[in-house]
């Protein structure tokens, strides 16, 4: 049965721990910019502004999460080093953000990860561990090292000063445009969108929370649907880095979710490749899947807009075969299925 956070005895993140993650990341996180999208604001019928989260160091929010994280830690926990285990964003990000405290940090992957990835992780610092076949071999090498060696692991979503690191793009946006009516942001395990709910409803109580997903293999969506936290097959997707389920001891990010967000919109595959095209073609931003989740749903009609809106776009680390074929209107495979536009 789901517990929330009040019954177990969590504490949540607060908003005043978003203003300390700002300080905290600074100089490692980048500011990033708000542009217009003429296109989008034209298809919408209002003014739709996107936050590039894909100009930080590595592509992608998750710096701003790992960098509050480590941030955070005490000097014993820094001597001891940090570890996760992620084939994409996260990994990057503990990586960067790790060599730039100067601690130590283990990225744990199965032998299933492309050699290319492995190598992307260990140019921005950290040690890869290869282990076993699986993400779940892989992560009980993360479990060993926290037993064993007294490392520190740094989860993708579900962790208070994760959250309050992502929560610091909500802190940009109203400093930017405090006119803003929407915001819409990619869903996957909620500390992107539970963190920038969080602090943006206590500037603007009224303002509109939208997260946005692919209709196959959502957690978030699937939990919220089902009133807790429940696990999802997860499927081959162009917006891939959106996937993953959400924990079933889940201590922070359902809850937020549930009590801040608005509403949620789901995609299927071919209206997630027309976003990715629109977004290359129109706006010049080369993006994953998960990245143009927000523009899709404007595209596909499925997101309805009467003031000015931030979408947040984050995401660069795409295939880049992938990307050349949607970029170009060819074909794409996922698994059994055939994605075209």
């Amino acid at each position: 049965m789901y517990i929330s956070e009040a019954e177990a005895g969590v504490e949540a993140p607060r908003v005043r721990d978003v203003y300390v993650a700002r300080r905290r990341i600074a100089g490692v996180a980048t500011r990033s910019p708000l542009v217009p999208s003429p296109s989008l604001s034209d298809r919408a019928g209002a003014e739709v502004l996107l936050k590039l989260e894909t100009v930080q160091p590595t592509g992608a929010f998750k710096l701003r999460g790992a960098a509050n994280a480590i941030a955070a830690l005490d000097d014993a926990a820094r001597a001891r080093g940090v570890v996760c285990c992620s084939t994409g964003n996260h990994g990057r990000a503990v990586a960067y953000a790790a060599d730039a405290s100067g601690v130590r940090a283990v990225v744990c992957l199965s032998a299933l990860v492309p050699a290319v990835k492995a190598a992307a992780v260990e140019a921005l610092g950290a040690e890869v561990r290869r282990v076993g076949a699986s993400q779940d071999d892989a992560q009980i090498e993360v479990d060993r090292l926290v037993a064993e060696e007294g490392m520190v692991e740094i989860p993708p979503f579900d962790h208070a000063d994760v959250i309050a690191g992502q929560g610091t793009i909500g802190l940009e946006l109203f400093e930017d445009r405090p006119d803003l009516e929407t915001i819409v942001v990619p869903l996957s395990g909620g500390g992107l969108v539970g963190g920038i709910a969080l602090v943006a409803k206590a500037i603007h109580p009224g303002v509109r929370v939208v997260g946005v997903s692919m209709d196959r293999g959502a957690a978030m969506a699937a939990s919220l649907a089902a009133g807790r936290p429940v696990a999802v097959e997860e499927v081959a997707s162009l917006a891939d880095s959106l996937g993953g389920g959400i924990g079933l001891d889940n201590r922070y990010t359902f809850e937020l979710c549930r009590r801040l967000v608005d509403e949620v919109i789901l995609l299927d595959e071919a209206e997630i490749y027309r976003g990715m095209r629109a977004l290359f073609r129109d706006d010049r931003i080369v993006c994953e899947g998960g990245c143009a989740v927000g523009p899709a749903a404007v595209l596909a009609g499925k997101l309805r807009l009467d003031g000015p809106t931030a979408m947040v776009v984050s995401g660069r680390n795409v295939d880049m075969d992938q990307f050349v074929a949607v970029a170009t209107g060819r074909p794409v495979r996922l698994g059994d299925l055939v994605v075209a536009g």
